[in-house]
């Protein structure tokens, strides 16, 4: 592999690290509040399964997807419910300032006052769902960011060139090790930087963005020039507002004051996920 590709190759997968960061943090905290009322072992447990359920979804279901991105309406879904998760994210958190940690926290409360606790196993499962639900934002954001890249020249993995392949199945593997390993790093930039969430889905948004480019150059349609799609003006444009967004995040986010500061969830996190 060319050392241009490979620098490619290497920015992708770094952005998906970063994403995949910032996403996994809001998920890991909802995960830890959905096994809180279980007995210290049992909770343990319950995320290893879920976690370890999570994994097979993802890796199966990146082999299903690897024969189905190039359908343009395969493709089409991917960009619009990208688009969707994004707008919704924003437009509850621009209008109700709420985020999927502050709702999670809300219902694990109300599950508390309520004394509605499931059982082992139950719980287990709703994880499980959880986890489903979180890998379907993360696989469709990297096959939207992996599609574009060049062809790596590696022999095919499922439907998709094996260079494309091994980027989106590390970027999936990678949100499933920060989840578990290093989300309260990302809780606690979150926490500090609340502005990064708001950028992260931003950053979502515009990659469901790519993938309708992509979807609008593809030969059964051809609204767009397929040569547009994988141009080198393009990328950089992409690119370009990729980095600018997530630098407006940081520095238009005001850190936390210190009468929110007992509003710590890092200790919460940290005591669920047993560390």
């Amino acid at each position: 592999m060319e050392i241009g590709l490979l620098l490619e190759y290497g920015w992708v997968l770094l952005v998906l690290v970063a994403l995949e960061g910032l996403l996994a943090a809001d998920n890991a905290l909802v995960l830890a509040i959905m096994v809180k009322h279980l007995p210290d072992e049992e909770r343990k447990k319950a995320l290893f399964y879920g976690l370890a359920g999570a994994f097979v979804f993802r890796f199966g279901s990146l082999f299903v997807i690897s024969y189905l991105v190039d359908i343009w309406q395969v493709q089409a879904i991917g960009a619009i419910y990208l688009l969707f998760i994004a707008l919704n994210h924003i437009f509850r958190k621009v209008l109700f300032n709420k985020s999927t940690t502050d709702e999670a926290t809300e219902s694990g409360t109300d599950a508390a006052v309520n004394k509605k606790k499931s059982s082992f196993w139950f719980t287990v499962l709703k994880v499980e769902v959880a986890d489903i639900a979180f890998a379907v934002d993360s696989i469709l954001a990297a096959v939207a960011l992996a599609v574009a890249l060049p062809v790596s020249g590696l022999p095919n993995i499922g439907g998709l060139d094996g260079g494309q392949f091994l980027v989106i199945f590390a970027g999936g593997f990678i949100g499933l090790v920060i989840m578990r390993f290093a989300a309260s790093f990302f809780v606690k930039l979150l926490h500090s930087r609340p502005g990064l969430e708001t950028a992260a889905f931003f950053i979502v948004g515009w990659v469901g963005i790519k993938l309708a480019v992509i979807t609008l150059a593809h030969p059964s349609l051809g609204v767009l020039s397929e040569d547009f799609a994988h141009s080198t003006w393009w990328k950089a444009t992409f690119y370009v507002v990729l980095v600018l967004i997530a630098t407006l995040g940081w520095f238009l986010s005001s850190k936390e004051t210190e009468e929110h500061s007992h509003e710590n969830p890092i200790k919460e996190l940290d005591n669920q996920l047993g560390k």
